[in-house]
């Protein structure tokens, strides 16, 4: 036997159902925990700075990660094989910059552990998207749809709970309440829909280290784009990231971690689907409230009814979440997952066996090692330097931050980062 053959049979003894549901919950714990930084809106900073640094952070990271772990030139191969997708990668990175900035008016308006619930009925939007597009559900059970269907409606019922906890806390605030709403809705239909490029790369083979390379082109170049109108130039533009410059760094951390967490995401999408992947991460919600509520203290000076009816919605939603990940896909789905894929194959002319393999997670060219070239290490070596250089220049926020909390949940974001990275490696190479 050779060692491919054996490496590939080492690696199949992990299900892709249940890799796919690992990468679901560790991408659940980082998403969650890169939204921390945007509580620093609350200190009068703009909401485009704060998104502009994560932006700055996603972008470093996703270069650097990828060389780091595959090198270019495996990167460089993926794209020549798939140029279409390119330009969906594009489109998905700038449907997310809007979207993160819609999420930080958010937290402005309405605070961390309440925004994020309401801004993740993206799995709405993801399942309706996995459903229409590529046949996910298509030929399954009727228990399975009572699931995914029932889970649905628990996460409405749930955002809908959260929307009331919200009105009444901040009663009498001239409808900033409310705009904080509408803001987290929208962004949730935004990333909701980015789930579309996601899918449509996965099915066609691409690999997600390959494809987030290009996907933080979108979102810079839209980043950049709506700075400039937001502050009038791009002089105007500069001025105000060298004011906010003692800042950057915290937004420009949570830009980083957001981009190991969406790999993860982006994992679970490849291979349980974006309808199923999509609700289960979705579960970042209970950091985001870990975060809100235990370091950031923002629960303190509620009255047990609102602190109720935040709990209540937050578990009804991701009760929704659980259920709609409980559905594995049975073999006759699988039959119309695989037909969405031969269209893919037929549309862009792909090998239809080599797809196939790569979405099984076994790609023939997983093993092959890749020459490593000489600019990775200016790669490596100047994300090293931009956040030194980022660090050195960070001043302490006046925010209230609870230590030993922040020390836990720092502590409980590695842990799915070294079980889940070595589940990845494993079975499938980081295919």
């Amino acid at each position: 036997m050779s060692n491919t053959a054996a490496a590939a049979r080492s690696r199949s003894t992990l299900s892709l159902h249940k890799l796919g549901v690992f990468c679901a919950l560790a991408a659940a714990v980082w998403l969650g925990s890169a939204e921390a930084p945007t509580k620093l809106v609350t200190e009068g900073f703009s909401p485009l700075l704060i998104s502009m640094g994560m932006v700055m952070g996603a972008f470093v990271a996703r270069w650097s990660l990828p060389t780091l772990l595959k090198g270019t030139g495996s990167v460089f191969k993926d794209l020549r094989d798939a140029p279409h997708l390119i330009v969906w990668a594009l489109l998905g990175g700038m449907l997310w910059a809007v979207a993160n900035t819609l999420t930080i008016f958010a937290v402005r308006n309405v605070g961390l552990a309440i925004a994020f619930p309401l801004w993740n009925t993206n799995s709405l939007v993801g399942l309706f998207w996995g459903c229409l597009l590529f046949k996910e559900l298509r030929g399954s059970r009727a228990r399975d749809w009572a699931k995914v269907l029932g889970g649905a409606a628990a996460i409405v019922v749930g955002a809908t709970i959260l929307a009331v906890a919200t009105a009444r806390q901040s009663a009498g605030e001239s409808g900033r309440a409310m705009i904080g709403i509408v803001a987290a809705l929208g962004a949730g239909v935004l990333l909701g829909t980015m789930y579309i490029p996601y899918r449509k790369a996965y099915i066609s083979g691409m690999n997600p280290l390959s494809f987030v390379t290009v996907f933080t082109f979108g979102e810079l170049g839209a980043m950049i784009s709506l700075g400039w109108i937001f502050f009038g130039g791009a002089g105007h533009l500069a001025a105000a990231l060298d004011r906010a410059r003692p800042m950057l760094f915290w937004p420009f951390l949570g830009g980083f971690c957001w981009v190991v967490g969406d790999l993860f995401q982006q994992y679970a999408a490849k291979y349980i689907g974006i309808g199923r992947g999509i609700p289960l991460s979705n579960t970042n919600q209970l950091w985001g409230l870990a975060w809100g509520a235990l370091v950031f203290a923002e629960f303190r000076g509620l009255t047990l009814g609102e602190k109720f009816l935040i709990v209540a919605g937050s578990s009804i939603m991701i009760a929704g979440a659980v259920s709609i990940s409980m559905a594995a896909p049975p073999p006759t789905e699988l039959e119309n997952w695989r037909a969405a894929r031969n269209r893919e194959c037929g549309r862009y002319g792909l090998d239809a066996e080599t797809v196939e393999a790569v979405v099984q997670g076994d790609d023939p060219l997983a093993d092959e090692v890749h020459p490593r070239r000489w600019w990775e290490i200016l790669i490596i070596g100047g994300a090293s330097a931009i956040f030194v250089w980022l660090a050195v220049g960070t001043r302490s926020q006046h925010i209230y931050v609870n230590l030993p909390w922040m020390m836990v949940l720092i502590a409980g974001t590695l842990v799915p980062l070294a079980v889940c990275g070595a589940l990845l490696w494993r079975r499938t190479r980081f295919s």
